[in-house]
């Protein structure tokens, strides 16, 4: 008989790439992972990860084993959902997964008012890139998530996976402030060409869309800074080495040295949250996307 929880270590390797990605989704130490893999082998007699480099690739017995894991993974999903549904209150443990700004600025709070109001419900949140927090829900690995897209840059369900809006996020152009665009009252996207830009890597949604949007208004974007957080990039548009299009969710207070010039016209991100339709039943789901949505004015009022 094989163990429903070595299983579901090994899905989450199948699904993260790394032991330690795995056990950070599924709230464990990367030698609590290792260990439920090593039991694993023993009871299969299969090797199942091989060493390459610093990391791991499963072996294709390790492949075949995580589908059908993932398989085993749906349909205790959907008896947990029938048995929550039957009982008619959020309980359980639910996995959520958001990128930065709004694991930052949104659901700290969210988490905190499901706490007191359903202290059977046990959520675990993960911070995640949204490009890749979708694929997470789609393959079972974690129940929901946070995303965001830009008008000109859709961010697209795949089959399987529902939707919901929470809310929109505005977006301002950053300067120092000596900058000429500083006193301002708002700045066309035409009028952006020339600027030496501070953005996050590539593939990031803010990149793409950055990208996209000075390509449409006829300006080749000259990129000479990149970083991952935004604070990062307020630090560096502070020390006067370009400009920055930033979403007001999760920034903060700007520092001394940093104006803030809006867009014209403003841009816009949409919040959505994510899930499997097969779980579209559970009260936990329904729940946490309520509260998300009901906690979204107060959060959009303080940007």
């Amino acid at each position: 008989m094989l163990d429903l929880q070595r299983l579901r270590a090994l899905h989450a390797v199948a699904v993260h790439g790394t032991v330690g990605a795995a056990a950070a989704s599924l709230g464990y130490t990367p030698s609590a992972v290792s260990q439920q893999i090593a039991k694993l082998e023993r009871e299969t007699r299969t090797v199942l990860l091989e060493r390459r480099g610093r990391g791991v690739r499963l072996t294709e017995q390790a492949e075949q084993l995580a589908a059908a894991a993932q398989q085993l993974l749906a349909i205790v999903e959907r008896a947990e959902t029938e048995l929550e549904e039957r009982r008619g209150l959020p309980a359980g443990r639910l996995t959520v997964a958001a990128f930065a700004s709004a694991a930052r600025g949104l659901l700290p709070a969210v988490l905190a008012d499901l706490a007191v109001r359903h202290p059977a419900l046990d959520t675990r949140l993960t911070e995640v890139d949204p490009h890749l927090s979708v694929d997470l829900v789609a393959r079972g690995a974690v129940d929901l998530a946070i995303a965001h897209d830009w008008d000109i840059a859709p961010l697209p369900a795949p089959p399987g996976v529902e939707q919901a809006p929470i809310g929109e996020d505005l977006c301002d152009l950053l300067v120092p402030a000596g900058h000429p665009f500083a006193g301002r009252a708002s700045v066309r996207r035409e009028d952006l060409g020339g600027e030496r830009w501070i953005c996050q890597p590539p593939g990031r949604v803010c990149y793409d869309w950055l990208v996209r949007t000075l390509r449409a208004a006829g300006c080749e974007p000259d990129i000479v800074h990149q970083a991952d957080e935004n604070p990062t990039l307020v630090a560096l548009v502070a020390a006067g080495l370009g400009v920055a299009l930033i979403p007001r969710l999760g920034r903060g207070p700007l520092p001394a040295g940093v104006v803030e010039v809006p867009l014209d016209p403003l841009p816009v991100r949409r919040l959505y949250a994510l899930w499997r339709s097969g779980a579209a039943r559970r009260p936990a789901i329904a729940e946490t996307v309520r509260t998300l949505q009901a906690h979204w004015p107060a959060v959009s009022a303080r940007n």
